[in-house]
C-alpha cells in the first residue's frame, strides 16, 4: 500500500506532510498554513482490496 497526505495538527501553525510505502513511513513538519487555505486533513491510500468503509471508521476513532 502507498499512502500520502497533509495533516492539520491541533496547536500547530505548520502543515504536517507524510508519505509511506508498505511498512516504511515518514513525515515532516512543512510550511505554515496560508491564510487563504482551509486547514484540513487530506490522506490518500493506494492499494489492492482496501476497505474504504473500514478505513474511514478506524480513522474517525482517532479524532479528538
Amino acid at each position: 500500500m502507498v499512502q500520502a497526505g497533509i495533516l492539520n495538527v491541533k496547536g500547530e501553525n505548520n502543515r504536517y506532510v507524510f508519505q509511506g510505502v508498505h511498512i516504511l513511513f515518514d513525515g515532516i513538519r512543512d510550511r505554515p498554513w496560508k491564510a487563504s487555505e482551509t486547514r484540513k486533513n487530506e490522506m490518500v491510500f493506494i492499494g489492492r482490496n482496501l476497505n474504504e468503509t473500514q478505513l474511514k471508521e478506524e480513522f474517525c476513532k482517532c479524532l479528538v
